[in-house]
């Protein structure tokens, strides 16, 4: 007897405790229907397909000398990669023409000095190449537009064994398609 009514009582708190779902009431639509359609008139797009000037349809504005743009190296000191402040008005002008040239791209080489061994070389050519790359990109570049590779020691513009000339050979060049 204890047991059934233990068992009445555990049914009765369950029954007690159960809740029926109240239905919320539901949102109203609103409808936008337009009452009058008009398509406007299908308009031809012209399909322009890009690609990239031949060395002799490269802007002016980048080979004329008085334009900074016509400026395109930038020089490190011995066993560095990082851009020195001084060439920082020459990267936003760089990068101020990619942002307004979208189908502009730019090929950065890294270039070392011959001193060191060429694999070093080659990594110390890429951190510089990649350096400005990364600087063109906060500057407003898109990724698209450029690629950055090493030389290494491979393209000196001077071949001398003075300090003088390997500043030369230290270096990180801007080329724009059509130029390489």
């Amino acid at each position: 007897m204890k047991n059934l009514l233990a068992v009445v009582s555990i049914v009765a708190l369950l029954a007690g405790c159960a809740s029926t779902p109240v239905e919320e009431p539901k949102a109203a639509v609103e409808d936008r229907t337009p009452t009058t359609t008009t398509i406007p008139p299908r308009q031809s797009v012209p399909t322009v397909t890009p690609t990239q000037p031949r060395a002799d349809q490269v802007p002016n504005v980048l080979k004329d000398p008085n334009n900074i743009l016509s400026k395109r190296s930038i020089y490190y000191d011995y066993d560095k990669y990082d851009v020195k402040e001084d060439y920082k008005a020459l990267l936003q002008a760089h990068a101020r023409y990619l942002t307004q040239n979208r189908n502009a791209k730019m090929l950065i080489q890294g270039n070392c000095d011959e001193r060191g061994s060429r694999e070093y070389n080659i990594a110390l050519g890429q951190k510089r190449a990649d350096g400005v790359k990364k600087l063109l990109l906060l500057m407003g570049a898109q990724e698209n537009q450029l690629e950055s590779v090493s030389l290494g020691e491979e393209k000196p513009r001077c071949t001398e064994n003075t300090e003088a000339c390997y500043a030369q050979n230290r270096r990180g060049d801007m080329l724009y398609g059509g130029e390489y």
